[in-house]
């Protein structure tokens, strides 16, 4: 099977050329790399272009651009992640030996932040104890999906902000998603910018209003107003 990796970015200069550094090898064993731009006013697109197989054009939104980047690929695998994301080399083999089984239909990796406060070692270890007891995944973790399936439940949901949480939640009514153990680093600059603490608290005071049925929309604003 190959996998296509579907990369969301918008003014990720600083960021996306280690990304897909990181995504060579995976290219050399015949994956694809997509990266999605929504408007970058930076060099993104051009950092990308050389290192990918394609780069798409679109209107910012990151659910829009991901279900974009899941229309031009061409794999039979879908893995959705950050632009300032790192994977391991063995990354591709690991999701192809979990989706092995026809069981399992998705899944996502454990998360290592990239900074060194302490603080980020229990942001680590909660959002990766959660996800397995829940079944539900974040953006920063990965997700990747057979086609199949993602084409079947209706692709991301257009909403500004929340759209892993919601796909998740449909894709657990497939199978229970397979975590991998083996971390994938992200970039810790939105902890360490608006301070770790108040970043925790934030995301909890979010995800518990998105569950008590608050709009996408209304929390898009206010995460907007927080940073």
């Amino acid at each position: 099977m190959r996998i296509s990796i579907i990369i969301p970015a918008l003014n990720e200069s600083e960021n996306i050329e280690s990304t897909l550094e990181h995504l060579q090898s995976l290219c050399q064993q015949g994956h694809e790399v997509i990266v999605v731009d929504g408007g970058s006013r930076d060099e993104s697109v051009e950092l990308a272009k050389s290192k990918v197989d394609k780069v798409i054009k679109t209107t910012p939104g990151r659910a829009h651009q991901m279900n974009v980047g899941a229309s031009h690929a061409t794999g039979d695998i879908l893995w959705f992640i950050h632009a300032d994301t790192q994977v391991s080399e063995n990354a591709a083999q690991q999701i192809l030996s979990m989706l092995d089984n026809e069981n399992n239909h998705w899944g996502r990796f454990d998360i290592q932040l990239s900074g060194k406060h302490l603080l980020l070692r229990v942001v680590e270890r909660l959002m990766n104890l959660r996800s397995c007891i829940t079944g539900i995944a974040t953006g920063d973790q990965g997700i990747f999906v057979r086609r199949a399936c993602f084409e079947a439940i209706g692709r991301f949901k257009p909403i500004p902000l929340m759209e892993d949480i919601e796909i998740s939640r449909r894709l657990k009514k497939w199978s229970r998603p397979c975590c991998i153990h083996v971390p994938i680093i992200t970039s810790s600059r939105r902890w360490e910018e608006n301070g770790v603490l108040r970043t925790i608290l934030l995301m909890w005071r979010l995800r518990l209003a998105y569950a008590l049925g608050v709009s996408p929309e209304k929390l898009a604003h206010e995460y907007k107003f927080s940073e």
